[in-house]
């Protein structure tokens, strides 16, 4: 199957930081506060467009040959199929890709929130529509703006970053709740042990309601069920 090729529809980040440094005669604090601004304005410029999505999160390095890239895929292609969601991803390869690819193969939107890093990361084929990053508080508010639910699968710093960012909101009320999902309990039963028998029970640093926020799931129905028994999700 031929993948379309994805359009850039907004500013690169070239275009962002020399417009910046223009407006603002250098390289100085008001270019870079003009930068962060102007990621922030195209990000929801972007995410407006996809009013009903799910995101999904997770490492760039863990590939097809992994099992958990065909379960993501899996899911990403259930979840277009059956809720008509746009699927949005860190755009990367990896279980990133898996996801975009779930959702591309199943005929619907598939999202890319790109991040420029010091080791270049390529966008995956599937991705359909993009948006470049070069702050990740930036890119973290886009992923989360209008998602409907979120999905961690495993990864790295940036992926337990999310994950804790996305906590902390539904915790502290930010956002309305939505199925947080950790797909493979292998991976992520560790840090719920910690989460439970360190916060939780010896330095009371949580509450017992916050250890119910997420689910850690590996049976595909069982994931699609959590979504569908979801509340409808009330924007910022």
């Amino acid at each position: 199957m031929d993948t379309q090729n994805t359009q850039l529809k907004h500013l690169s980040l070239d275009e962002i930081r020399e417009g910046c440094i223009t407006i603002h005669g250098g390289e100085n604090d008001g270019s870079k506060v003009c930068m962060m601004q102007e990621e922030f304005r195209q990000g929801i410029d972007l995410i407006q467009d996809y009013k009903h999505a799910v995101t999904f999160y997770g490492s760039a390095v863990l590939h097809e040959e992994d099992p958990i890239y065909k379960r993501v895929q899996n899911i990403a292609y259930k979840m277009v199929k059956e809720f008509g969601v746009a699927v949005i991803t860190g755009g990367g390869p990896g279980l990133m890709e898996a996801a975009n690819r779930g959702a591309f193969e199943a005929g619907g939107k598939s999202v890319g929130a790109t991040i420029k890093l010091p080791h270049e990361q390529e966008t995956n084929k599937y991705v359909t529509d993009m948006i470049p990053f070069y702050f990740f508080f930036a890119r973290k508010v886009t992923l989360s703006y209008t998602t409907e639910a979120c999905f961690f699968v495993p990864g790295g710093f940036g992926t337990l970053d999310e994950l804790f960012d996305v906590l902390t909101l539904v915790e502290t009320k930010k956002i309305t709740p939505v199925p947080i999902i950790l797909i493979g309990s292998d991976f992520w039963k560790p840090l719920d042990t910690f989460i439970k028998e360190q916060l939780l029970k010896k330095f009371k640093t949580v509450q017992t309601e916050d250890i119910n926020i997420y689910h850690i799931l590996d049976d595909e129905e069982e994931i699609m069920n959590v979504v569908r028994n979801a509340k409808p999700r009330v924007s910022f």
